[in-house]
């Protein structure tokens, strides 16, 4: 077994593999840029090296950096986690060459499946379904109408060396199609520094699931079942579980045998997914292989028991896999959400900045937290938004939801902005309770953008009635200040106001013991809790149900998260009510003059002059942030004034790229 182990990778990933390289007596070593000096995984590990500028170009995908930290450290093995250069088949060449273990496939098959080409050809070949396409590189912007025509709309156009969501393109237009392409290559590019793209038939409606496989050097090659990953937004997964709540065992033992006859095909070894896509009567289409750990490899390690790292260290180490494919059996029901530094009530735009409050929910046997940052931590333009992946486990899917939405809504995140509100919504969703989901599914229920969960049912009960506990618990706290007499408590009348977010609710309150009856029109609404002024989590019942809600203090109340809904909560008298409806409301800035930026990124390109006239939807500028390109388009008809930007500016939030007429 290897003594040491150095990590190519940073954040969430590289702190996973350094506690299982702890547990099993390896020591390890952390690589690190300049944002990330002060960076947990580097804190964790062992040994800590330098490896150059912020800019993963110039630090994380610099093979040679990596290579010379290994050399000064003496580490016997890499372990190169996801993204970055785990898929690189000439840094794990450079790794052999050196006479130093990689901690995943062979050079062939990294070859083989990394270039997704490639592997669709070897797909075939192997007997896997696969979706039709060109397997050909495109040339350029022209080429990618000519073979979208000829395939058909909808198209997918997809970086060769692509993952993550980045360098992928959905085309129903000639428009988009090359439109698709210019934006498809540059992330590409810039992610993988490898510019070639290909388009392929885009199936809609599908499922997206994928099989984890492992293999050894010994000729052991299993599957560990499926992980759905439907839910999505612009490729990027945001929810999986483990199993699916769609797939039967025959269609799942397909899969898994394809998956392995693929691996086998490769000579693979170590731990690696195979990808498909499934339509409604559970066709399955070959979509990728990854070679390297996923992402969403916790759901599998909870339902199945297996440390996924720990069987690639020891299969990279020479070691022949006592698991065999009888012995796999599922335990329970695990789900996975994707905790991102950005704003839903925005588009999703990214959000940089510090983490003032960043305190998860306790782990135990049902909840997990992979993280690689902690309170005080910086969110950076440079890297991918993540911020931690909570993973809970239930004995069955009902159980992992209701244990997912109690970890959620206790997760506190102050400082940036995050998506931990729109992650409730989607769990509490009715169609993700009922398991009816396609990669569509954000599209399709949120066409809009997102603006919170409905507030309704126990969700909206459950608000109300903490509103009032807070405004009572605090009215007595403050009665109780210096000045007073020790025995005065201020007397409170039965009838109030809770307004929510501009929805007002008449209710009567009577004060029981440790908490509150609450009366809502035809329903009473029992709130009990220990919360005390100065808590920033509610923990406690509503009408007998377990109730978690996270209360940020205001000047005229509470604001409340909770199931996915964010709300300014305020609780008046009849009378203070009705006099503040008479208050003067400020209004916002006119801005309608202006594109402004609505993240903070740089300006890769601006499509118009000073006089231009654009249309409604027309694309004015093209901004990258958290290495993700983003189109930004013009929402009226109008004429450009002036330029206030140009390609290669770093902008920040709102600041002006330009000025209409």
């Amino acid at each position: 077994m290897f003594s040491k182990i150095l990590i190519a990778n940073r954040g969430e990933i590289a702190c996973r593999v350094i506690r299982t390289a702890k547990a099993m007596g390896i020591a390890t070593v952390a690589v690190y840029s300049e944002a990330d000096a002060d960076a947990l995984h580097v804190t964790m590990a062992d040994e800590a090296i330098a490896i150059g500028p912020a800019a993963a170009a110039e630090s994380y995908l610099v093979s040679e950096r990596i290579i010379d930290a290994i050399k000064r450290s003496g580490a016997e093995a890499v372990h190169p986690g996801y993204g970055f250069l785990s898929e690189n088949p000439a840094f794990a060449k450079d790794l052999a060459d050196l006479g130093v273990a990689f901690i995943g496939p062979p050079v062939g098959a990294i070859e083989a499946m990394g270039d997704k080409i490639a592997s669709k050809k070897l797909a075939l070949e192997a007997g896997v379904s696969s979706v039709p396409g060109h397997l050909e590189v495109l040339a350029d912007a022209d080429d990618a109408v000519r073979v979208s025509n000829d395939l058909g709309y909808p198209v997918m156009l997809k970086a060769s060396a692509g993952g993550g969501g980045k360098g992928m393109r959905v085309a129903y237009t000639e428009a988009e199609a090359r439109e698709g392409f210019t934006s498809a290559t540059n992330e590409a590019k810039s992610s993988f520094a490898d510019d070639r793209v290909f388009a392929e038939k885009f199936i809609e409606q599908p499922r997206h699931i994928e099989i984890q496989v492992l293999a050894d050097t010994h000729g052991n090659c299993i599957y560990l079942g499926e992980r759905e990953c439907s839910i999505q937004r612009r490729h990027q997964k945001v929810i999986e579980e483990a199993p699916s709540p769609f797939l039967d065992d025959a269609t799942r033992r397909a899969m898994g045998e394809q998956a392995v006859a693929l691996a086998k095909a490769v000579d693979y070894c170590s731990a690696g997914t195979v990808e498909f896509i499934v339509d409604d009567k559970k066709n399955f289409y070959f979509l990728e292989m990854n070679t390297r750990l996923q992402v969403e490899h916790p759901v599998t390690e909870m339902v199945y028991g297996v440390d996924l790292v720990e069987q690639m260290i020891r299969i990279a180490a020479g070691e022949a896999m006592t698991l065999r494919q009888d012995d796999v059996q599922a335990d329970g029901w695990a789900i996975e959400c994707r905790l991102y530094a950005e704003d839903p009530y925005r588009n999703f735009m990214p959000s940089i900045g510090r983490l003032v409050r960043c305190r998860p929910p306790a782990q135990d046997e049902v909840v997990r937290v992979d993280t690689g940052v902690v309170e005080g931590s910086e969110i950076t333009m440079f890297y991918d938004p993540m911020i931690a992946k909570l993973i809970t486990k239930g004995q069955d899917r009902a159980g992992a939801i209701a244990a997912m939405a109690t970890a959620l809504d206790g997760y506190y995140v102050r400082g940036i902005n995050h998506n931990l509100s729109f992650l409730s919504a989607l769990i509490g969703h009715p169609r993700f309770a009922e398991g009816r989901l396609t990669t569509a599914f954000i599209d399709e229920e949120y066409p809009d953008g997102f603006e919170g969960a409905p507030r309704e049912g126990h969700v909206l009960d459950s608000l109300i009635a903490v509103a009032v506990l807070l405004h009572r618990r605090r009215a007595r706290h403050e009665g109780t200040i210096e000045g007073q007499l020790a025995h005065y408590r201020p007397t409170f009348g039965p009838d109030w106001v809770v307004s929510l977010g501009g929805a007002h609710h008449e209710v009567m309150v009577d004060d029981v013991e440790d908490g509150f009856d609450v009366k809502l029109a035809d329903r009473l609404i029992a709130v009990r809790s220990g919360w005390r002024p100065g808590q920033r989590l509610f923990l406690g019942t509503v009408n007998g149900r377990h109730v978690t809600m996270q209360a940020d203090p205001d000047v005229d109340g509470f604001r409340l998260y909770h199931g996915g809904v964010e709300a300014m909560a305020t609780v008046r008298t009849t009378r203070a009510a009705e006099l503040a409806t008479l208050m003067p409301v400020k209004l916002p800035p006119d801005t309608s003059k202006y594109l402004l930026c609505p993240m903070p990124g740089l300006v890769v390109s601006l499509d118009v002059a000073a006089g231009d006239e654009v249309k409604a939807g027309q694309a004015l500028a093209v901004v990258e942030a958290m290495k993700m390109e983003n189109i930004l388009r013009a929402e009226r008809d109008g004429i450009i004034a002036e330029l206030k930007a140009a390609p290669g500016d770093s902008l920040a939030v709102d600041d002006v790229i330009l000025e209409f007429e």
